[in-house]
């Protein structure tokens, strides 16, 4: 339960301000049509971090505890300072409208996801964790509790949320992550 729990606050906190909320906001304002964006999302968080997420169980049989409780600790502190560095939108998704909604969705979402914070902090939690569902579970959880809201509201909301202190607080829990990491608390 604790693996799903710190998932989802992990990348739902992290997620707001975000170049894929952003890959939403474009995705809603372009098409309109919220179902099939919010199923193209659900779709590609799924297989996105369903692989991060195995990257990291693999990660976790190769590399002894004690690097492993080092590394995680570490990348967590990545991520901190990462996640106070605002995101800038660079995917276009402007030639993929001919394939229809959802599938522009769940392409442009799975590819600008790629590399992103929330694919790392889920491949860092499958490693800390050891338990493939439940991360997945709450990552993906975490990424349409931030993320549906910014496709059923569409630019409104994106200019009312504080996203500096949203990226203050992302970057505390992550923080907090590693500190526990380091401490050997999570190990």
């Amino acid at each position: 339960m604790e693996a799903f729990l710190i998932s989802i606050l992990a990348v739902a906190v992290s997620e707001i301000g975000d170049k894929t909320q952003l890959v939403a906001l474009m995705l809603a304002a372009r098409f309109q049509r919220p179902v099939p964006i919010i199923l193209g999302i659900l779709v590609a968080t799924l297989a996105n971090h369903t692989l991060a997420a195995l990257a990291g169980e693999w990660v976790r049989t190769r590399v002894p505890a004690e690097y492993l409780r080092w590394g995680l600790g570490l990348s967590f502190l990545v991520v901190a300072v990462w996640a106070l560095l605002p995101d800038r939108l660079e995917f276009k998704a402007k030639d993929l409208g001919r394939y229809g909604v959802f599938v522009t969705a769940a392409v442009a979402f799975f590819l600008a996801e790629m590399g992103d914070k929330t694919q790392v902090a889920t491949a860092m939690l499958a490693a800390k964790y050891g338990a493939l569902i439940p991360v997945v579970g709450g990552t993906t959880l975490g990424m349409m509790i931030a993320d549906v809201p910014a496709v059923l509201l569409g630019g409104v909301a994106a200019r009312k949320i504080p996203l500096k202190a949203v990226r203050y607080a992302a970057a505390a829990i992550f923080a907090l992550l590693a500190v526990s990491a380091l401490a050997g608390r999570l190990a």
